[in-house]
């Protein structure tokens, strides 16, 4: 694994997946899910033979770095019970054992593969440099002895592992620059797409050598973002995965389900809109700092780790669609070639139940094979409700 990729494994260690919700079905996301002994797993069980991280690793597989989001929970499960008849014969092609994953293991390589674009990848220093002058940032900032000397001198973002200190930072000094932007008739620039990445690029590439120092990597504490959404008041006006203000977006809503850097860019350009209506309503602008940040961004980022809850009854009724009870009985109504899913015991927690299937699945595709029956296909929302259906049947009654 290279320095790149250990840096980014090592970094979202900080990241606590949680995901909170009142009255969810499923329980919370522990910070005992580590991603990256999650990243460990990837490479003790072979996985890494097969797929590669951003271009480190197998090329068998797909780059799980650069799958498309969103990648719940259920996303990323669902996908590897689908294609997993595929991964099976090109393990036996290639010669490599198939793994056996317990619940930890399963737990911890899940949030391995979710927090895998909770970091971008390197900007343009030349597409940067061109934006530094572009969007006027020159005529008011200095980088490495070139520029203006009005707002503060950028030679400390070499520094910065993450892009969210420069959130903050644009964040906090935002007022004082729209109105040295105003006094100075420039427009305020907006970022799209990569912009704010080639951006940081640039600065960085031109700004002295730091002597000495950390490197802030700042990937936040999502429960600590929990509790800051509420007390600075963010949830007056926005919600989080349903719960909140209505005046501005749902944060968590998978179609802004962003990264560090496209979180930053659209703190800067919703900016003025939001200030706006703080006013409007009496409330004052909450400074932040860097850690706190860093802090909501992780909250913002983790909610959507279970998605939607699943349905027990939705699942009971998917045990008979997809023809488990060929197989399986439920309350002694089904099959008789493997145990009563009614019976089953330790089912408590999703990542439970996803190795289960998991570890089940070598039996379960020999005996497909020869019963000559198709692969079930599974949804992710199917594989919501399928486990909250198997969790269901271990709880007492």
């Amino acid at each position: 694994m290279n320095l790149a990729v250990r840096w980014a494994v090592a970094a979202v260690a900080c990241l606590l997946l949680w995901s909170p919700g009142a009255a969810r079905a499923q329980p919370l996301f522990s910070p005992s899910q580590d991603p990256v002994a999650g990243s460990r797993v990837f490479g003790a069980k072979g996985c890494v033979k097969c797929h590669s991280v951003n271009g480190v690793g197998g090329k068998i597989g797909p780059d799980l770095g650069r799958i498309p989001r969103p990648r719940s929970f259920y996303d990323l499960t669902a996908a590897m019970w689908n294609h997993l008849p595929e991964m099976a014969e090109r393990m036996r092609q290639f010669g490599i054992a198939r793994p056996h994953l317990d619940p930890r293991e399963t737990g911890d390589l899940i949030a391995f593969l979710y927090t895998l674009n909770y970091f971008d990848p390197a900007g343009d220093v030349e597409a940067g440099h061109r934006l530094f002058t572009e969007k006027k940032c020159v005529v008011c900032h200095q980088v490495g002895g070139t520029g203006g000397v009005v707002g503060p001198n950028l030679d400390g973002v070499a520094r910065l592992g993450s892009p969210i200190l420069v959130a903050a930072a644009m964040w906090n000094h935002g007022p004082a620059m729209a109105e040295a932007m105003r006094v100075r008739k420039i427009e305020r620039p907006s970022f799209k797409d990569s912009e704010l990445l080639d951006l940081i690029a640039y600065l960085r590439s031109a700004a002295p050598a730091p002597t000495e120092g950390p490197l802030y990597v700042l990937p936040g504490r999502a429960e600590e973002g929990r509790r800051l959404f509420a007390e600075r008041r963010c949830v007056l006006c926005h919600s989080a995965g349903g719960e909140g203000g209505r005046v501005g977006p749902d944060l968590v809503e998978r179609g802004l389900h962003r990264s560090l850097t496209q979180f930053a860019a659209a703190m800067w350009n919703k900016a003025p809109k939001m200030m706006e209506a703080m006013k409007a309503r009496g409330i004052a602008v909450p400074p932040l700092q860097a850690e706190e940040m860093a802090d909501l961004v992780a909250y913002l980022y983790s909610v959507r780790y279970f998605a939607e809850p699943g349905d027990p009854a939705r699942g009971r009724q998917l045990v008979g669609d997809k023809r488990c009870l060929g197989c399986h009985s439920v309350s002694g109504a089904g099959g008789k070639v493997a145990g009563d899913l009614a019976r089953l015991k330790g089912l408590d927690a999703p990542g439970t139940v996803i190795a289960a299937l998991w570890n089940h699945s070598f039996i379960m595709e020999h005996r497909a094979e020869r019963r000559k029956v198709s692969w079930p296909k599974l949804r992710p929302e199917e594989m919501a409700d399928l486990v909250a259906f198997l969790q269901a049947q271990g709880r007492p009654r």
